[in-house]
């Protein structure tokens, strides 16, 4: 079980990037609307998806399905730390108090 749950923990981090990737690809202008859609990197963020959807389905063959939402939780600390590391984002007490919320209150629903 343990290799399963480390697929889908490498999953919801390949689902992170892939977020951080469109939100580059968000912030900058392009020239039409068809190049704001159609580019190298929101095709290869959604490329990211969908291999991190085919490792999740995989993972869910040795994951029970109440430990995945546990396991999908991580996205909520790797999303912040990804953005503090590649879109100089500032980490507020805030969004890790709000972070800190969200992961406990799915802990809490998942005993």
């Amino acid at each position: 079980m343990l290799k399963f749950i480390l697929i889908f923990l490498i999953s919801v981090f390949i689902s992170s990037i892939a977020q951080i990737i469109l939100k580059k690809s968000a912030v900058k202008k392009y020239d039409s609307v068809i190049k704001e859609y159609l580019n190298v990197r929101v095709i290869g963020a959604y490329s990211i998806f969908i291999l991190s959807t085919l490792l999740t389905m995989y993972a869910y063959k040795g994951v029970p399905l109440t430990l995945g939402t546990l396991l999908e939780s991580a996205g909520y600390i790797y999303i912040p730390v990804l953005s503090f590391i590649f879109l100089k984002e500032k980490i507020t007490p805030r969004m890790v108090i709000g972070s800190l919320f969200i992961v406990c209150g799915i802990i809490i629903y998942n005993l």
